[in-house]
């Protein structure tokens, strides 16, 4: 290649080039970088050093890490820095270095590229601009999403008189509604109706069987409390209304309480739901099920059964969702049923509270809860405030 066009291809690069001494003093820089910064070589070449053709914050990191660096490793590449313009106008680059040893009595150079980072940096507002717009909404929809989580629950649970109640609600992500409910209310007389459920999906669809299922449960109770007929009744709303196109179902349990001298009784009935556990005043715990009851939703006439269970003082009756049985351990393995049942007997005798406590911090200690888990404990006790967590 001829000489001129050498000295063309240095001058007209698209980069900047500049020389220097080692203590920074300009003595070769290209047309290019003059024509990004606004002035002539005589102004730079030999009057000026590199460093003072930076804003201020740059000058500063460059003589402190930059010019360190460089005497120990001869080499620095890719620093972003800002230069200023003859115009005053901040100018970003790319910045590599790297030292050229001198031969035959030549000084050593430092020879610099600068690159224009102009469209790069602007890029990257944007960019950091569009972050900060999607973390906005993204904190918009998580309050939004908590607000309407938290009106398909109840703000606190009743308390039969003679009874403790605990519950808990763990949403898997705040950025989805769930559709875990449940609720404990009282009926007619010395009854008192619960229920406890699972809609298949998230979001707002999954909420508004959530909303539908919670009514329907509490009206159909008020209108029959038979366990069988208040899950016949939930079962023709969810499968006429949201059984199809999307084949929306869910899980229920749904039961009621009866003073029984000392004690209760709870008549129970399942829609495919998980059974109920029963902690014993002694320690023992026992899952009550309801074998063949169908999930809701799916047949317009589901097979479902009841069983009556006893409870007596000091008896804790424990209702969860899936979510907490089907979270992964550390070893990536589903907890399970009976992991459950051993982790309830090895606490032994316990209260609606003290249960609900020992399940928060068993969620903890999972790696992986991509469900939501909802839980709720009654025990045949003294009358005490009802405890939820949310």
């Amino acid at each position: 290649m001829p000489g001129d066009d050498l000295d063309g291809f240095y001058d007209e690069a698209p980069c900047g080039f500049v020389s220097t001494l080692l203590d920074g003093t300009i003595v070769k820089v290209n047309a290019t970088l003059l024509s990004w910064l606004g002035c002539g070589g005589a102004e730079l070449v030999g009057r000026r050093r590199f460093a003072d053709l930076l804003t201020p914050g740059s000058r500063l990191f460059h003589e402190t890490r930059c010019a360190p660096l460089l005497r120990l490793q001869n080499e620095v590449k890719g620093i972003a820095a800002d230069m200023r313009a003859a115009d005053g106008a901040v100018v970003p680059v790319l910045v590599t270095f790297v030292v050229k040893n001198g031969r035959d009595g030549v000084p050593p150079l430092i020879r610099i590229t600068v690159f224009d980072a102009r469209e790069r940096r602007a890029y990257e507002k944007e960019l950091l601009e569009a972050r900060r717009t999607a973390d906005r909404e993204r904190d918009r929809l998580r309050l939004l999403v908590g607000g309407l989580q938290r009106s398909l629950l109840p703000a606190s649970l009743a308390v039969p008189p003679g009874m403790t109640t605990a519950s808990l609600y763990h949403m898997a992500s705040p950025d989805e509604v769930g559709g875990d409910f449940y609720d404990l209310f009282p009926l007619s007389g010395d009854r008192w109706g619960f229920f406890l459920g699972d809609v298949r999906g998230k979001g707002v669809a999954a909420a508004a069987v959530t909303a539908a299922a919670r009514y329907t449960l509490r009206a159909a109770a008020v209108y029959d409390s038979g366990p069988i007929a208040v899950l016949r009744n939930l079962n023709a709303v969810v499968h006429q209304d949201y059984g199809s196109p999307g084949h929306r179902h869910c899980t229920v349990i749904f039961g009621v309480l009866e003073r029984r001298g000392s004690g209760w009784t709870a008549t129970v009935a399942s829609g495919g739901h998980p059974p109920v556990l029963v902690v014993r005043a002694d320690g023992s715990a026992a899952y009550h099920t309801t074998d063949g009851g169908t999930l809701i939703g799916i047949l317009a006439a589901p097979r479902l059964v009841a069983r009556t269970i006893s409870l007596e003082a000091g008896d804790t009756m424990i209702l969860y969702s899936d979510g907490l049985t089907e979270a992964r351990t550390s070893a990536g393995e589903r907890y399970g049923d009976q992991a459950l049942l051993q982790f309830v007997r090895e606490r032994g005798p316990t209260g609606a509270a003290a249960a609900v406590d020992a399940l928060a911090g068993l969620l903890a200690t999972f790696a992986e809860v991509d469900d939501d888990v909802a839980v709720i404990a009654l025990t045949v006790g003294e009358e005490t405030p009802a405890v939820g967590r949310r």
